[in-house]
């Protein structure tokens, strides 16, 4: 049987999911920034694409609860080495782009955000991954079924991480003088940059550790 609800752990788990999509980071730097260039189709796919990088790992942290998959520690580091050169690479490109400015053409929809960008940057978001392997089991017990649980705790996810992303995307539309939104994109590709560098820093000394 399903069991009763521990309302509780739910409210724990809501705001902690809500304080974790809410704090600045790299996920919400690249949506502000396609979004501050106008492009809020780009920004709403760079949505899409972070969201399938968390069903990822929730799909990753419950096959690993249930013993069907093991993920190694070195597995893991590789993983964030990967997509931390691959968001630093994107700000490099998305600051060239800022740089050139031939056109407004090119300024509001040159290279920032995406799908596949908003993807690779949620799924080596180094907040994402130590929530999804240290403090997503702990709330696998809502419901007394585990299958249960984990669907719920999905739904509970995906519609805060939509909305939380949408507000920013909304704010950012409707608030950020036009004049600005060019130095807010660059901003934003800065700590992208910033975000990628230390992340592939710190990786790749885990990852030679783990060789060593």
């Amino acid at each position: 049987m399903m069991g009763s609800m521990n309302v509780v752990l739910l409210g724990t788990y809501t705001g902690v999911v809500l304080t974790l999509l809410a704090t600045p980071g790299p996920v919400v730097a690249l949506v502000c920034a396609a979004a501050a260039r106008g492009n809020h189709a780009r920004a709403f796919l760079t949505l899409a694409g972070t969201n399938l990088a968390s069903l990822v790992l929730i799909a990753l942290a419950g096959l690993t609860l249930a013993g069907v998959v093991t993920i190694s520690a070195w597995l893991l580091n590789l993983v964030g080495l990967a997509g931390s050169l691959f968001i630093a690479i994107s700000a490099v490109q998305a600051l060239r782009v800022l740089r050139q400015e031939k056109s407004n053409e090119m300024s509001r929809n040159g290279g920032q955000g995406g799908f596949v960008a908003g993807f690779m940057t949620a799924i080596a978001n180094p907040k994402d991954i130590l929530f999804f392997i240290a403090f997503f089991p702990q709330f696998t017990g809502i419901i007394g079924d585990f299958s249960a649980s984990i669907m719920l705790l999905t739904a509970i996810w995906v519609v805060l991480d939509c909305s939380v992303l949408t507000l920013y995307i909304l704010a950012v539309k409707h608030w950020l003088p036009t004049r600005q939104s060019g130095r807010f994109a660059a901003l934003s590709s800065l700590i992208l940059l910033l975000t990628g560098v230390s992340g592939a820093g710190y990786s790749l000394l885990l990852f030679l550790s783990h060789q060593a």
